[in-house]
């Protein structure tokens, strides 16, 4: 769900306070940091992956199903941890659109919630067109 204008407006602006109280602090929660944080938590998961293979594997040897049926929800969850962690990860050269982002990023943002905003409001005509039909 987007931000409405008015929350889009208080986090630009909270931003630019952090920004002029403290700009190591600041620069330091940037893309690079929090691209050093999802690569991190995606290897963790993928180690986890791989417990979770060991496990699966010595469920089966030691025919232990409770043991097989951990491995294996240890993998499910470590594969759900690396693939949401690898889609929030910036772009190596990309950041978020912060206080001085360009026009460009700000512009490509109200796009992308303008056609949210429109791909909802066909949904609601729809749920109201089925809902009176009915």
């Amino acid at each position: 769900m987007p931000l409405s204008e008015h929350e889009q407006r208080m986090l630009e602006q909270m931003e630019r306070a952090l920004y002029a109280e403290d700009p190591k602090f600041a620069s330091a929660l940037e893309g690079s940091g929090l691209r050093t944080y999802t690569r991190r938590r995606v290897y963790q998961a993928v180690a986890g992956f791989l417990v979770g293979i060991a496990l699966l594997m010595a469920g089966m040897v030691a025919k232990q199903v409770w043991l097989s049926v951990v491995g294996f929800l240890v993998m499910l969850g470590c594969a759900v941890l690396a693939v949401t962690g690898w889609r929030k990860a910036p772009k190596p050269g990309e950041q978020s659109a912060a206080p001085g982002a360009g026009p460009q990023a700000r512009r490509q943002g109200r796009q992308k919630r303008s056609m949210m905003d429109r791909i909802e409001e066909r949904w609601q005509r729809r749920r109201d067109e089925q809902q009176g039909g009915q």
